[in-house]
């Protein structure tokens, strides 16, 4: 291992071991998102940017000389020595356009991909219900990949994407709610023992919210698995169409009450 990783890591448990609450989820939150792979992707092509203009600047400024060479301003040497670094700067440039653009093809391919967020702390309530969002989102997302193959079933384009659609917002509806019992747990932990029963409350009543929002998410995706199995029925867009509906009203009733 490198040296500087080395070093990173060990800097990293101590800090996790030593700090607690708060702070700590904070830490983590930043940790996550600097070794997040869209975040290197970010800092190497920001890299690479700045070393293909610094080599632009090289050409510009040879080609000047070559330029001034060419009207005898300076002599023939100059302008041999700037034909080689020409060529030789050239090929410099041109790699790092090269490389800039395999890492914006990478960049696409992550931005394609599906952006996981960081899971609460396990100390949190809000753990148990995110990992099974979790689990089912991956899950639903490779249903509706086979549902919406004409060679596989018969079920209509639209209420696959409509499925889809409701997924996502219902996922982010969900997620609001775990930000929010991750917060009112923060205020618990930190607010004085008097004070603490209406956030315990609190923290009680998101956690139930919480657990309907996957509950229903989950009925989606089963939902999703009785059309592919039965991919001969007699009605799969009712089948997905139900599901979906009651999905995107308890969505709705999620961000409601989230306000």
């Amino acid at each position: 291992m490198h040296p500087a990783r080395k070093v990173t890591g060990e800097i990293v448990q101590i800090v996790g071991g030593q700090i607690q609450g708060p702070i700590a989820d904070q830490v983590k939150r930043r940790i996550a998102a600097w070794s997040d792979p869209r975040a290197k992707l970010d800092r190497q092509y920001r890299r690479s940017g700045r070393a293909l203009t610094f080599w632009l600047i090289v050409l510009a400024l040879l080609a000047v000389v070559g330029v001034l060479t060419l009207v005898n301003a300076l002599p023939v040497a100059a302008g041999v020595g700037a034909a080689l670094g020409f060529a030789g700067t050239s090929v410099l440039a041109v790699r790092t356009n090269m490389r800039m653009r395999d890492i914006d093809r990478r960049r696409r391919q992550l931005s394609a991909a599906p952006v996981r967020v960081p899971l609460p702390s396990r100390a949190s309530a809000a753990r148990l219900p995110m990992e099974r969002l979790e689990d089912a989102e991956d899950t639903l997302r490779e249903l509706l990949r086979q549902l919406d193959s004409a060679a596989l079933t018969s079920v209509p384009t639209e209420s696959v994407e409509q499925a889809r659609a409701t997924g996502a917002e219902a996922g982010a509806a969900i997620r609001a709610v775990s930000h929010q019992l991750q917060a009112v747990e923060r205020a618990r932990d930190t607010a004085p023992p008097l004070d603490r029963g209406p956030l315990v409350e609190g923290v009680r009543r998101l956690r139930a919210q919480l657990d309907e929002g996957v509950e229903g998410y989950c009925g989606l995706v089963a939902a999703a698995g009785r059309v592919l199995a039965e991919s001969t029925a007699t009605n799969p867009r009712q089948v997905l169409g139900d599901a979906t509906d009651h999905l995107a009203g308890l969505a709705s009733a999620l961000r409601e009450l989230s306000r």
